[in-house]
């Protein structure tokens, strides 16, 4: 692994970014320390030094005093900081229209890949976080969350490495999305009737069915998003009306 260029910071940030977006290191892995490191590379200190500072700054890793050097998810943490930013422009309606057109475009085929390509491990974790739902249909919190985890497990068994980062960066506003739609009379048991059909058709190795199951869902979640909106905007007019009183 020794290098020989001039910059040799460079290589090092390079072979360590290479190693976390390939998942040889994961978030949450411990870097050997400076020493071991300048060892491996058969660099000095002060270049696994400057090309730890790069890294850090770069967000994929963090230096914690006392503790180490950790690898932590910048990746999608850019790209939600990315996305967050970007949704504080404009109002609420039209924040909540673009997320359900960010969904329409790409989930359905992230189903249809997900059929084509899901392993045992992959349906197993989809089958549990059905479960949680079904579990959860008086609990709010709970709901989402087994929602938002059915969704990731579904980007995960696209085995793309692109898409679970997209999903992972609007994660938050999708969270915003499902709550608002939970409070919809029988929001929750139309989102469960969808995330059955597509399960079913993923188990089946039918990628029509589930990009077709998945297109079916998003309609149905942008009939209750409009009617959250209209719930929003009723409860806001009552509100200000009582205020002016």
């Amino acid at each position: 692994m020794r290098l020989k260029a001039s910059r040799l910071y460079e290589q090092v940030v390079e072979h360590v970014s290479s190693d976390i977006f390939h998942g040889r290191l994961k978030a949450g892995d411990q870097l050997p320390n400076e020493r071991a490191l300048a060892e491996s590379f058969g660099v000095s200190r002060t270049v696994i030094r400057e090309a730890m500072k790069t890294l850090a700054k770069d967000g994929l890793i963090e230096v914690r005093t006392g503790l180490g050097t950790f690898v932590v998810d910048g990746t999608s943490s850019a790209l939600r900081s990315t996305f967050e930013n970007l949704m504080k422009f404009g109002d609420d309606a039209d924040r909540l229209r673009e997320l359900v057109e960010l969904r329409e475009i790409m989930e359905p085929g992230v189903a249809g890949l997900a059929a084509r390509r899901a392993d045992a491990d992959n349906i197993q974790r989809l089958d549990a976080a059905y479960a949680d739902m079904e579990e959860a249909m008086d609990d709010a919190q709970a709901f989402i969350e087994a929602d938002n985890r059915f969704h990731q497990e579904l980007a995960q068994a696209s085995q793309n490495r692109l898409i679970p980062l997209i999903l992972e960066s609007v994660v938050d506003i999708l969270h915003e999305l499902r709550g608002e739609i939970f409070q919809i009379e029988g929001g929750p048991q139309r989102g469960q009737s969808h995330h059955k059909t597509i399960l079913a058709a993923i188990r089946n190795r039918d990628a029509t069915a589930a990009h077709h199951a998945m297109e079916d869902h998003l309609a149905q979640v942008k009939r209750d998003t409009e009617a959250a909106a209209r719930k929003r905007r009723q409860t806001t007019g009552t509100a200000n009306e009582e205020a002016s009183t």
